[in-house]
């Protein structure tokens, strides 16, 4: 089973992140990441192969923010590498994606919408957020986006999503699941805190 880890609130992000996906790793994880937007406008994506002892070491001091997303990853698509690894983000850069399960149709949809994108890794996953991204320069708001991406997700598929929208200034997590787990929790006045794990 993977897992994923959320939180958006006044505290900083990162080492909240890192100790979630501690709490949630009790096998052979291939990797893990976490992505954090802070308020001044800056970005941290840091990825590893390996456990979360690993991915430790490559987490700076520098990185920090009030809001962001992790995952330890257990492969179904693509080798185990930082490429791999979650979270995954759109070309533009602008959204980034941890999400657990299978995705049915992703190579349909990939064909059929994003023959133009220029893929970093062999996911799934990454689809999805270039979906979103697609779907994001057609006009639509991230929510519509997400929406329409779910929409277009065959019914054999299995997931919970967790998306972050780099350029929202109002600290927004957004979250989708189906046939998978999601707990979602108010841990201190004006934090969310977010942790799934399923198989993927």
């Amino acid at each position: 089973m993977c897992g994923i880890v959320g939180v958006t609130g006044r505290q900083d992000a990162t080492e909240i992140l890192l100790h979630g996906l501690e709490k949630l790793e009790y096998r052979g994880y291939d990797s893990a990441g976490i992505f954090v937007s802070a308020e001044d406008g800056q970005n941290y994506l840091v990825k590893e192969k390996g456990r979360i002892a690993d991915l430790r070491q490559e987490v700076g001091d520098d990185v920090h923010g009030s809001t962001g997303i992790g995952h330890t990853r257990w492969a179904t698509h693509g080798v185990p590498s930082r490429d791999n690894a979650h979270p995954h983000v759109s070309e533009d850069g602008r959204f980034y994606l941890v999400h657990n399960g299978v995705i049915g149709n992703f190579a349909q949809l990939k064909a059929e919408y994003l023959a133009d994108v220029n893929f970093k890794s062999e996911t799934d996953t990454e689809v999805i957020v270039q979906l979103i991204a697609h779907f994001a320069k057609e006009g639509m708001d991230a929510k519509a986006a997400f929406k329409k991406v779910l929409s277009l997700v065959d019914t054999s598929s299995s997931y919970a999503f967790l998306l972050m929208d780099s350029q929202a200034k109002d600290h927004t997590l957004y979250v989708a699941k189906r046939k998978s787990p999601l707990l979602i929790g108010l841990v201190k006045i004006l934090t969310w805190y977010v942790l799934m794990r399923w198989p993927c």
